[in-house]
């Protein structure tokens, strides 16, 4: 049963002028360009073959790795799930799979392997290929498969929707970071395994991370990130909104000073529960089956939005977050090790400047999924484990990196990360005016939390290395009065 927890009604508002709605209209331009470029550019006469049609080849890849963005009022440019709806822009696909442009993904496949990986094969792109060149035949209505179910508004069938109260984001507030505390009203522990974060207005809500937080802690919390400047002696804010001081210390190499010198940055490797955040090009959160995320009864929603609204008047956001419960039996609890470097600083019209972070891991855990995050003059990003023994391990690399599609990845496999495991995170910026994403390559960039500034973080989620089970059985064994005499 689907329970609804909004405190009144809301509508969605349509999505445009948001950095995601500018990527979306930019893969419009491309594939038109592509469509016509597969007209006089590779025009040829149609070789009859019908081996390979919609119906059987093609509607079932593209069931399986577009669907989920390109059907009817989502945020794709366009539907593509029938085949008058595929027909026109065949051409087009065939391009920008060739380019692997689409579907988008920029983690290196060369480097693990992931479960929410859309990427064709290569048989794949080459059946879409001999479609294309034989004319696009639909083939037997037979071989078609059903096509995909979609929730309105969600890639997930959600079983709970929890939504913010009506927020008023006044005309021309480009930059403000909301707090916004939602309790769950569980009664019980629940177990999360999927989750989505959907906003109210696309085109006023630049990000959102919900956590899961403790009811004791929400007057703190409410205290702490309300409308009282309290920062210290690097920092300043502007209304709700964070930066970095120009003349603040500078440390870009995280592994000399964060980690051991006067610099320390307490939230880096600091500890969330986050069940799913919305960031240009993030879809819903899928966990691999049995590790799942625990919302404890009675927690509440900490929903952190950075509002920006370029529009010439107040718009109103009731953004949601959808939860799908676990159906199948949970051996292991998520969490996530967010590791940051918050002292860098890129001087300006550097095209390839440096930052690193460190963090070494205080336990032995699973990995069970990477995120790269960064602002517009982000190029590049990659993890490598330096284990206790002495032997590196490339974990994870964003060759390029794209901050219009920033994506969770899962791992198909856990393994373990030992204790004493170091994690050197490198990442490069481009503050060029080669950077066609980049706001003003005239300026020393420092942190800051608008996106018009910079970030470098690498977010862990992992799993303690004993199951559940076994928790509980060694928790009761060493409770008073159990397991002694």
């Amino acid at each position: 049963m689907k329970v609804n927890l909004q405190t009144d009604s809301g509508s969605r508002a349509p999505n445009s002028l948001t950095v995601e709605g500018q990527s979306m209209r930019r893969c419009v331009a491309a594939l038109l360009f592509f469509a016509w470029c597969g007209v006089t550019c590779h025009a040829q006469t149609p070789v009859a073959d019908d081996s390979v049609t919609f119906n059987k080849n093609i509607a079932p890849i593209l069931y399986k790795n577009c669907a989920v963005c390109h059907h009817p009022n989502d945020i794709a440019p366009m539907s593509l799930i029938t085949y008058k709806e595929v027909r026109p822009w065949a051409a087009a696909i065939r391009e920008a799979v060739v380019q692997r442009i689409m579907p988008p993904w920029h983690a290196d496949p060369h480097v693990g392997d992931f479960l929410n990986n859309p990427r064709l094969s290569d048989a794949e792109i080459a059946s879409i290929v001999k479609w294309v060149k034989s004319g696009g035949p639909e083939g037997d209505p037979k071989d078609l498969p059903a096509a995909p179910a979609f929730e309105t508004g969600w890639h997930i069938k959600p079983d709970v929707i929890i939504t913010i109260p009506r927020m008023t984001v006044k005309a021309g507030n480009q930059d403000d970071y909301e707090y916004i505390y939602v309790p769950t009203h569980f009664t019980e522990d629940k177990w999360i395994h999927a989750a989505e974060v959907v906003p109210g207005d696309r085109r006023v809500v630049h990000h959102a991370t919900v956590s899961v937080v403790d009811a004791n802690s929400v007057p703190k919390l409410r205290a702490e990130h309300g409308d009282v400047e309290k920062v210290d002696q690097y920092h300043f804010r502007t209304g709700k909104v964070n930066h970095m001081k120009p003349d603040a210390p500078v440390s870009d190499d995280g592994c000399v000073s964060i980690g051991n010198g006067p610099l320390k940055d307490p939230s880096s490797g600091g500890v969330n529960h986050v069940p799913a955040i919305y960031l240009p090009g993030h879809l819903a959160e899928v966990r691999p089956a049995g590790y799942d995320l625990k919302i404890p009864a009675g927690s509440y929603l900490q929903f952190q939005i950075h509002y920006s609204n370029r529009l010439g008047q107040a718009v109103t956001d009731r953004t949601s977050i959808g939860l799908v419960f676990a159906k199948n039996p949970v051996t292991h609890e998520v969490a996530q090790y967010e590791i940051w470097n918050n002292w860098f600083l890129i001087p300006p019209k550097d095209g390839n400047h440096k930052v690193t972070s460190c963090y070494t891991l205080p336990k032995d855990v699973l990995a069970v999924a990477y995120t790269a995050h960064m602002h517009f003059r982000g190029k590049s990003m990659t993890t490598e484990a330096v284990y206790p023994d002495g032997h590196h391990e490339v974990l994870f690399n964003v060759p390029k990196y794209d901050f219009r599609w920033q994506e969770t990845y899962f791992l198909k496999r856990q393994f373990i990360l030992p204790k004493g495991t170091k994690l050197v995170t490198t990442a490069y910026f481009d503050n060029s005016a080669n950077n066609p994403l980049n706001p003003d390559p005239s300026k020393s960039i420092r942190w800051g939390e608008p996106s018009t500034e910079e970030m470098m973080g690498f977010w862990l989620a992992y799993a303690d290395v004993q199951p559940i089970s076994e928790h509980m059985e060694t928790a009761a064994s060493q409770s008073p009065g159990k397991g002694r005499k």
